[in-house]
């Protein structure tokens, strides 16, 4: 089994390659308890905020053979999306919104399901084995089990950390019933460094290696169902979808190249705030069409240009954000209230604000009036 096993990697390697990944790693297709222990503590302590599927599915995510019983190696590959620049210099431009770097090319679940699904009917081809492919959409702990089979390390700011890729880092992964030679798991290199956990403008991390979600601007920006919370509006600034923060600061990040794959590219420009906030439902799904922006929905992405809006403290977006106090939704309506609370003059607020409040019938919109009132 050995030579047919080494003669199987030795091509999986080089087709794995050619296919666009930066890497391949193989594990078994299990997670030490604490894998579990450390999530169960995390919902506990409700820091996973309003992402429910976390909990709902927390006993799958235990251990791959939690999903699939008959899984025995956990094929882990890396594909690159570096950026050609550092994404923080785009914090500069209040009047434009900033996009995660993640997001601003094609949708990575579709580029990289496809070459898997290709890759591990190849695989299956070959070796007579099951396989099943997940990349981001299954209770599967990706970065541990990427940990465990040496594409890299958890850093500090819970993300997988490469040598050779820095934090720029997606994941795909095959289960197969295949028993295979496994890598060696790397080992943490971050050593005293604090730079991701200083640089976070929410402070989200309570401590190194763990994640308060709530108050994570990725999380607020994409996952949270409500208004962004009057504590951390200021601190979000001009990003409109996800934070880069954390990772951009990373030393790893030296050895970093830009993504290989162009469909991660994106266009390179930001778009300025006065033209997405006069986006309606189709503009946007149409800016959009493609990219991971698009699953956050047209309400909370408004919500969040708002909130850039707001931060910008430009005058001439009074406008187009004073249009949306008659939106259909309470979410755009009420973070309209705050982005206008910062853009105009007391006398000017004050008379949007008696023109308004008697027609306004939703609480959390009307409670927005009232706390932005002390601007």
């Amino acid at each position: 089994m050995g030579r047919a096993s080494d003669k199987l990697r030795r091509w999986l390697d080089a087709a794995a390659a050619e296919a666009g990944f930066a890497g391949v790693h193989v594990t078994a297709a299990t997670l030490p308890a604490e894998v579990a222990s450390r999530l169960g503590a995390f919902i506990a302590s409700g820091h996973h905020g309003d992402m429910g599927w976390l909990a709902d599915t927390a006993d799958r995510r235990a251990s791959p053979r939690a999903m699939w019983a008959e899984a025995r190696s956990a094929i882990v590959l890396t594909m690159n999306y570096g950026p050609d620049h550092d994404p923080m210099d785009n914090l500069a431009a209040s009047g434009h919104g900033n996009v995660s770097v993640y997001a601003r090319g094609r949708d990575y679940h579709e580029v990289i399901k496809g070459r898997l699904k290709q890759l591990a009917s190849q695989f299956a081809s070959r070796s007579g084995a099951e396989v099943k492919v997940f990349v981001d959409t299954a209770p599967l702990m990706e970065k541990p089990l990427a940990a465990q089979a040496g594409a890299g390390w958890q850093g500090k700011h819970t993300n997988l950390v490469s040598r050779e890729q820095g934090s720029w880092l997606f994941l795909g992964t095959i289960l197969t019933d295949a028993e295979l030679p496994t890598d060696a798991p790397d080992s943490d290199h971050c050593g005293t460094c604090t730079r991701c956990l200083d640089i976070c403008p929410t402070h989200a991390f309570p401590a190194p290696y763990r994640l308060d979600a709530r108050r994570c601007i990725s999380y607020l920006t994409i996952e949270h169902k409500g208004q962004i919370p009057a504590e951390f509006r200021a601190a979000i600034g001009n990003r409109i979808f996800g934070c880069d923060d954390c990772l951009a600061v990373c030393p790893w990040n030296k050895y970093a190249a830009r993504a290989a794959e162009a469909k991660f590219h994106g266009s390179g420009e930001m778009p300025a705030l006065a033209e997405l906030l006069v986006l309606d439902d189709a503009a946007f799904r149409k800016m959009f069409a493609g990219s991971p922006v698009r699953r956050a929905g047209h309400d909370r992405f408004l919500r969040n240009v708002l909130v850039a809006a707001g931060n910008s403290r430009d005058a001439g977006l009074v406008p187009p954000v004073e249009m949306l106090l008659t939106h259909d939704s309470p979410l755009v309506r009420g973070m309209a209230v705050w982005a206008l609370s910062c853009l105009l003059d007391e006398e000017g607020y004050r008379a949007l604000r008696l023109a308004h409040v008697p027609h306004e019938v939703d609480e959390t919109v009307l409670g927005e009036w009232g706390t932005a009132d002390s601007h």
